[in-house]
């Protein structure tokens, strides 16, 4: 296993990470990377041990449902790198198992690649998402064929990969990228039928860099993002060269989708975890807030926050039916039910919006005019501005500054707006969601109990 220096150290590797423009010389004293790289570090030395087959935990696949339940509340604290690189390897775990006979080869890999991935202790970032050009077009009738990802060349030893994969999830600062195929194939487009794992810092592999990092001020004035934004990558292959056994799909096009369908069961379930998670801080933030204004019995702010509670309580709900009716692989691991993931998923994105609103509702326009914390130290103004943010006397006013910070971070500022899109988009947005839940949901025994209702039977 590595310390958090040593991961550090194998990022020096050549790669080429760009930030506002600029190819970034040393991630480690990019202001803007930093501290999410810190984060990630600050991981790898938690659960360091130094035993020369010392394994981390959290990337091995739970064989109990109680072990899929405890790996649930790791999901929400762990750095978001981390968190990728488990739904990564169970991504693949799934896969395997649902390729199953048909491609022995294919299987062989990716259990070797997944036994050493653990063994090197190493991070993956998720690319599944293509660029896409004219939406209305299918892969291999794009004008540019380039806009999925795509075999330009077919080896002895290997394949070459060209195009771009959009909205990878801390991409600068992973070992290796899980290349994906975007969704289903169909004959015709094998050469899109593609999935491997590229290293970080292989020849032509570019990652532009794009972060929600707070740009210098204040780090108490962003309570939230500062411990736990992450950089997202746009991940562009310009003609990357892939050993064989690194391609884990090739050119069977059938086959294309049970990658994008493993990988949305376990996005899921670890994007529903963190809306559990975060549903019930934004309960606990208008409670707060509604105790400092002095508004904590007002009928309407009690109903709003009944409604966040209700919301919270079913997602919970939700998360728990996916993991108790679980399923296994044919090797014993257990993996969350796809209806209750997907439908979770949906309705914790579908409701987000109006969560975030009753929270503005309740809190006030002091979530986006509230001074700085250093404004509020100012020995001219400062004692000023704590007397007038006191709302109810028993809160002084920088408490409610601080709660007016806090909320303004996780909900009306950039790494507000990033959480407000990715809720809805990770795991495919919310029509992916529906396409699933359609394909799960036990339609004839509805269809039975109506007929039985309007005695059709």
């Amino acid at each position: 296993m590595l310390t958090g220096e040593q991961y550090k150290n194998s990022l020096r590797d050549g790669r080429r990470v760009y930030q506002d423009g600029k190819l970034v010389a040393d991630m480690d004293t990019e202001p803007l990377l930093a501290p999410a790289l810190d984060a990630v570090a600050a991981g790898y030395d938690e659960y360091y041990r130094p035993e020369d087959d010392a394994v981390n935990p959290l990337v091995e696949a739970p064989r109990t449902v109680d072990e899929l339940r405890d790996r649930v509340p790791i999901l929400t604290s762990m750095d978001l790198l981390l968190n990728v690189t488990y739904q990564s390897l169970m991504t693949l775990v799934v896969a395997a198992a649902r390729l199953g006979e048909a491609h022995p080869v294919f299987v062989t890999r990716i259990n070797a690649y997944v036994a050493q991935s653990r063994r090197d202790d190493i991070r993956i970032a998720e690319c599944i998402t293509d660029s896409k050009g004219d939406r209305s077009k299918a892969p291999a009738a794009q004008d540019d064929p380039d806009q999925y990802v795509r075999v330009v060349e077919r080896r002895e030893d290997g394949v070459v990969i060209r195009g771009a994969k959009l909205h990878i999830s801390a991409a600068p600062f992973a070992h290796h990228l899980l290349v994906m195929p975007t969704k289903s194939m169909k004959p015709g487009e094998e050469d899109y039928a593609i999935a491997c794992a590229v290293p970080v810092n292989a020849d032509g592999v570019h990652v532009v860099s794009r972060t929600v990092q707070a740009r210098g001020g204040d780090e108490r004035d962003y309570p939230v993002s500062s411990g736990r934004s992450m950089p997202d990558g746009f991940v562009i292959f310009d003609d990357v060269f892939v050993p064989h056994e690194h391609v884990f799909l090739d050119g069977v096009a059938a086959q294309a989708g049970i990658f994008a369908h493993s990988l949305g069961l376990w996005e899921r379930l670890g994007g529903t975890a963190v809306m559990v998670e975060q549903a019930d801080e934004m309960v606990g933030l208008a409670a707060l807030i509604a105790e400092a204004n002095g508004t904590g019995r007002v009928s309407h702010i009690r109903e709003k926050i009944d409604e966040m509670m209700i919301h919270a309580t079913n997602l919970r709900a939700g998360m728990e039916a996916a993991i108790s009716n679980a399923h296994t692989t044919p090797e014993g691991y257990y993996y969350p039910d796809d209806l209750y993931t997907n439908a979770t998923k949906y309705i914790g994105a579908a409701n987000f919006n109006l969560m975030v609103r009753h929270l503005h509702d309740i809190a006030g326009g002091g979530v986006i005019t509230t001074p700085s914390m250093a404004d509020l130290e100012n020995p001219d103004v400062g004692p000023q501005l704590r007397k007038y943010l006191t709302g109810a006397s028993e809160v002084p006013g920088d408490t409610r500054a601080k709660l007016f910070h806090a909320i303004r971070d996780a909900t009306a500022d950039s790494y507000g707006g990033w959480h407000l899109v990715t809720n809805v988009q990770s795991g495919g947005g919310l029509f992916a969601q529906r396409l699933v839940t359609r394909k799960h949901y036990d339609m004839e025994r509805a269809k039975r109990l109506a007929r039985h209702a309007a005695h059709l039977d």
